[in-house]
């Protein structure tokens, strides 16, 4: 008879987290701890999976996973300023009479929308499969579609970043401590203490110790919060060439006729 069968069962959902930064929660609907895998699950029974769909195509997987925020590492303020989006989840279910025996996957993939409501949340979750449903190929664009400093782009990042302190701030303008220039344009800041810890934000534009930031930070900004800005790229040919000497590794099509042709020329 297996563990499912019968009036009674002795199976227990754990499911697995790891935030992007490297923070992580591992969690059982267990009353108590169950260490399976080499990982132990902390009890959080107000927190339980729900709607999990799966199927044997190629169908992406997908499920929710609901709850009380009840847990020290999962948290309204952590939720709220998007921590966990994102995140990379994996849902099994173990016999926690017998954790040695392997779990039972359900399902992996990531963190999608999450809805708080009070002193409760809900977060979907999505399958590795749905992955599949983005575009086989990149599309032709004029400008560079690598990410500044990965292995596509090649450049080295070393030595293009500076650490400030925030004198003041006023929605998405920061004052800082340390002048930075247009090279700055495009590029990230990350803050690296206060509430917004860990979150970046793209640099709109740079004058001198004022900075201008697409997104409003999430959490409040103290005046004493600790910013790490890098460099940005404008993913133009002309920048690629003159300001880094990357043309090999400039990923776009500039001269490639687009949708734009016949408005490229007076009179046309």
């Amino acid at each position: 008879m297996g563990v499912a069968d019968g009036e009674l069962t002795t199976l227990a959902l754990c499911w697995r987290l790891e935030r992007r930064d490297g923070a992580g929660i591992a969690l059982t609907s267990h009353d108590g701890p169950v260490i399976a895998g080499g990982t132990r699950f902390d009890p959080a029974p107000g927190v339980t999976p729900s709607a999990i769909t799966r199927s044997r195509g190629l169908e992406a997987q997908s499920g929710e996973v609901a709850g009380a925020l009840t847990s020290a590492t999962l948290n309204d303020a952590d939720l709220s300023v998007g921590r966990w989006d994102g995140a990379q989840v994996s849902l099994a279910v173990v016999d926690w009479r017998s954790p040695e025996s392997p779990p039972i996957q359900l399902m992996g993939g990531e963190i999608g929308n999450v809805n708080i409501d009070g002193d409760s949340f809900s977060a979907e979750l999505r399958g590795a499969a749905a992955v599949l449903e983005g575009p086989v190929c990149p599309a032709t664009s004029a400008e560079c579609r690598a990410e500044f400093g990965d292995k596509k782009c090649g450049v080295d990042l070393a030595g293009r970043t500076v650490v400030a302190q925030v004198l003041s701030s006023s929605g998405g303008m920061l004052t800082l401590d340390t002048a930075v220039d247009e090279r700055f344009v495009l590029g990230r800041l990350r803050y690296t203490s206060g509430p917004n810890c860990g979150l970046s934000a793209v640099i709109l534009s740079a004058s001198g110790n004022v900075v201008e930031l697409r997104d409003l930070p999430r959490g409040a900004v103290d005046d004493a919060c600790r910013v790490e800005l890098r460099e940005g790229c404008d993913k133009r040919l002309e920048t690629c060439v003159s300001r880094f000497a990357n043309a090999a590794n400039f990923r776009g099509e500039p001269y490639l006729p687009g949708n734009d042709l016949l408005t490229r020329y007076p009179g046309a």
